[in-house]
């Protein structure tokens, strides 16, 4: 019988982890004959425990939280049976890692260095932003302003996109960048999971976005590197833009994000369309938060 008991152990991170993956895989995904109705989405535990090469028990005693010390060989062959990428494979390591505890910690106020304001300043032909580890947006120059323009939630990724109406005519492929900003989410969340300032945030999504929720139990991991997004913006039409995520080393929990056109594409000639309609002297940044005023 694979029934999932409501108890305080099965809330435990890997636990959680572990079943919302299997749930996703189907028999033959992973080239198990289906036969007969099943009574659980997904895999059997049972099935995950022989693909993996442990015991139906073990297994059970890791989605239960009882067995807090897995081998780094035993990750690797649940991490196979349950088909993950290498960046779920990460999540997994994290989660299921020895961790001392801490206090929650109040939130941490996220500063941008003033050199960092400077360089996105100096970029008045591409949009760029800084992110924080719950995908706040820190500082950004002019261009990513009037690229957001017609968001009233603008202070973080994914406030814009699930909580603001804009954001269904904004983003194109909406579904998709709901996916990719609650998985980068998740990381966050694996990597600094007392994080006060990530809890606060998922607390407020969950009450106010059902598709939040939705997303957040699927257990999807993916951080912000590289992609291309479709935008359609109020001013200047559609817009496919590419953008690459860095790391700042002089504050590691921080993203630097930097979109670009297509050099020649219609999207090329919409982005310098829309800097032209915000040319002007370089607006001051809030000394507090970094963000450029409008």
């Amino acid at each position: 019988m694979d029934t999932d008991k409501d108890d305080p152990a099965a809330e435990n991170a890997l636990g959680g982890f572990l079943r919302a993956r299997r749930a996703r895989l189907r028999p033959q995904d992973v080239g198990i004959p289906a036969s007969g109705r099943r009574r659980v989405p997904g895999l059997r535990r049972e099935e995950v425990a022989t693909l993996a090469g442990v015991s139906t028990d073990y297994y059970m005693r890791l989605e239960q939280g009882r067995e807090r010390h897995p081998s780094q060989q035993i990750l690797e062959a649940v991490a196979r049976a349950l088909r993950l990428d290498d960046e779920a494979v990460a999540h997994l390591f994290r989660v299921a890692g020895p961790r001392n505890r801490r206090t929650r910690r109040a939130p941490r106020v996220e500063r941008v260095a003033p050199h960092m304001r400077r360089l996105l300043d100096t970029w008045s032909g591409t949009p760029a932003f800084v992110l924080g580890p719950a995908l706040d947006i820190l500082a950004r120059n002019r261009l990513a302003s009037a690229l957001h323009a017609g968001f009233t939630h603008s202070d973080n990724l994914l406030r814009m996109t699930l909580l603001d109406p804009a954001a269904r005519h904004f983003y194109l492929d909406w579904d998709r960048a709901a996916e990719s900003t609650v998985a980068a989410l998740r990381r966050s969340a694996g990597i600094d999971p007392d994080d006060a300032r990530l809890s606060q945030l998922v607390g407020e999504l969950s009450m106010k976005s059902p598709d939040f929720r939705v997303l957040w139990a699927r257990q999807d991991v993916r951080g912000k590197t590289r992609e291309a997004k479709l935008f359609h913006h109020a001013q200047v039409g559609d817009l496919e833009l590419h953008y690459e995520s860095f790391t700042v080393n002089s504050a590691p929990t921080q993203q630097l994000v930097v979109y670009q056109a297509e050099p020649g594409s219609t999207s090329a000639d919409a982005l310098a369309l829309l800097g032209s309609l915000i040319a002007g002297p370089v607006p001051a940044p809030d000394t507090a938060t970094g963000v450029l005023s409008d």
